[in-house]
């Protein structure tokens, strides 16, 4: 596969060199490259036609809102919405469920109701459902996980029952790769009436995702992790649901009627979206979004799947190395630790190399207990890697193990 060859002269960023070596970027998983395309569309809007939206009747004005609403119908299109004004722009996937924990966990979740997540959860995914329960008096179940790291269904058939108001769950694991079948646990979930929240940052970047076939309440990604700028995310949420929902935050835009003593909501998505949005963020991801269709889904899904297969032969072919997660069915993340080798002084050596990865509890530290370690090492690829990029990883792994071990 020559995808990543192919794509390398988009991205400025890979042509840097870092103490002296070239730039091996593997940590994705925590915020992708950005390709020309994003980077000129940005700047261009910022230099030709930038403004405030909505509410100006100016040339400017008009062109910002029209670059910014093609925006959101291009993202509509690009995760197959079912509804256009179900798509809001947030800061990222961390504020979309806090909008939905905060909207609807605090006014429709009932005491004594029970909210179903998994011991994978990003932090982003599990802090706002555990304030949601102490608030309301809800408890938290979880789906247990295998041994292989993937979720038992059939724990899950039983945990997710009459008495559940929410699942929320992740669709690909940011530690072990695992791609849950969410669209399964959406429909368990429906079956009981509860509603069910994807966590979809680790996903969207690297699949084609349907909405329509997955059928979610909530759905939420981050536009740093999928080439586009920092500070902009989608949540998708079901009109229905959105409408009955009190706003997350309050101010100019999200307005229909304001008096001293009460206020009236706009209409959706603009109802969640208080105040100046992140305009030239959200057509920098909308720029974001053309460039992953050109290249096409199935193909970076295909690339992330031999990438990430290859890694891993190559590190279990090395000694004294633990992998982490499923073997098959999972993204494009590698978690790995060394033995005798602490992964922070792991990614401090490969970063003497050049080489980026991240080094942590990657914000699931209930996930690090169940794995039993303190913390571990992760790649992560996109389509911009190369077999070339493994081949530099497993060679700074053997210096990190000369050195440190």
């Amino acid at each position: 596969m020559l995808l990543g060859r192919d794509v390398r002269k988009d991205f400025p960023i890979l042509n840097v060199k870092v103490n002296g070596k070239p730039l091996v970027y593997l940590d994705s998983a925590a915020s992708s490259q950005k390709p020309n395309a994003v980077l000129e569309s940005y700047c261009r809007f910022c230099e030709q036609r930038y403004s405030n939206v909505h509410r100006g009747i100016h040339t400017l004005g008009e062109a910002a809102t029209g670059d910014y609403e093609a925006a959101r119908g291009s993202i509509a299109e690009f995760i197959q919405a079912p509804a256009l004004e179900g798509v809001i722009f947030t800061r990222g996937t961390p504020e979309s469920i806090n909008l939905v924990a905060h909207s609807y966990g605090k006014k429709f979740v009932k005491h004594g109701q029970s909210i179903v997540l998994t011991p994978m959860e990003h932090h982003a995914n599990l802090v706002p459902w555990q304030l949601v329960a102490k608030f309301v008096g809800a408890e938290l179940r979880f789906i247990p996980m295998k041994s292989d790291g993937t979720l038992d269904l059939a724990e899950a058939r039983k945990l997710i029952d009459k008495t559940t108001a929410m699942v929320a769950v992740t669709h690909a694991s940011n530690v072990l790769g695992t791609i849950n079948p969410v669209g399964e646990i959406v429909e368990l979930a429906h079956k009981v009436g509860a509603k069910a929240v994807i966590d979809g940052a680790q996903a969207v970047p690297h699949m084609p995702v349907n909405l329509r076939e997955m059928n979610p309440d909530f759905y939420s990604f981050s536009g740093h992790k999928m080439l586009g700028p920092t500070g902009i995310g989608v949540l998708y949420g079901r009109p229905e649901i959105l409408n009955d929902m009190d706003p997350f935050l309050t101010g100019g835009e999200m307005i229909r009627e304001v008096y001293l003593d009460h206020a009236t909501w706009n209409d959706l998505p603009y109802k969640f979206e208080a105040g100046t949005p992140a305009i030239a963020e959200a057509i920098g991801l909308h720029a974001a979004v053309r460039y992953l269709q050109e290249i096409g889904m199935e193909r970076i899904a295909q690339m992330d799947h031999y990438l990430t297969t290859h890694a891993l032969e190559k590190l279990a072919s090395e000694p004294d190395i633990a992998l982490y997660g499923p073997l098959s069915q999972r993204g494009a993340v590698t978690s790995f630790n060394v033995k005798g080798i602490h992964p922070h002084d792991l990614a401090a050596l490969l970063d003497r190399e050049g080489i980026a990865i991240r080094a942590g509890h990657h914000c699931c530290q209930p996930l690090m207990r169940w794995l039993d370690v303190q913390a571990t090492a992760r790649a992560s690829f996109y389509l911009y890697n190369t077999a070339d990029d493994v081949a530099a990883l497993i060679e700074g792994v053997r210096t990190a193990r000369k050195v440190l071990a």
